[in-house]
């Protein structure tokens, strides 16, 4: 890790800054591209890393940013009832043109124009989380309170429930 940070890192550190925060961005050898590598990559569980994905409103047409848990996998009805309309997940060209980044790196902020942003309400019962920050390389570590000061989402429930495994119900393991 060098004091250097690359243009996408920057640009990032950049908006964490202009928004009062003292967060530092930090790149890593390893790619944190997935939920499951940045986990490894920075040693922490899965459930503290912030996946930020992007829906489009079916009727508006307009973005919408979602930071889940890695943990969880995004209820679409959920969200819907959030939007206020359905939802689509974006396409790669759709999440580059409204978020300035491509996937793999979308960080909570740092976007050309702000967006309307949902955070996932179980990622607000962690002590620390990790966000991207503009590459697959590129993270910061926050709290839940500090990302919602970040990016003015509002949390709701957004992730599906989980189910009962097969056999779970007889009382296996």
């Amino acid at each position: 890790m060098s004091g250097v940070l690359s243009p996408s890192a920057a640009k990032v550190q950049a908006a964490i800054r202009a928004r009062g925060l003292a967060l530092a961005v930090v790149e890593l050898p390893s790619s944190t591209r997935s939920a499951a590598k940045a986990a490894q990559a920075v040693g922490c569980a899965v459930g503290q890393i912030v996946k930020s994905l992007l829906f489009m409103g079916r009727e508006s047409g307009q973005p919408l940013l979602v930071l889940a848990s890695g943990a969880n996998r995004v209820d679409p009805g959920r969200l819907e009832s959030s939007a206020g309309e359905p939802v689509a997940i974006a396409n790669p060209e759709q999440v580059r043109m409204h978020t300035g980044f491509s996937i793999g790196g979308v960080p909570p902020v740092g976007h050309p124009t702000p967006l309307r942003t949902v955070i996932d309400r179980d990622l607000m019962g962690r002590e620390q989380i990790w966000a991207a920050a503009g590459t697959p390389h590129a993270v910061f570590r926050l709290t839940p309170a500090e990302l919602v000061a970040l990016t003015g989402g509002a949390v709701a429930e957004v992730a599906e429930e989980a189910r009962p495994r097969a056999g779970r119900d007889r009382g296996e393991p």
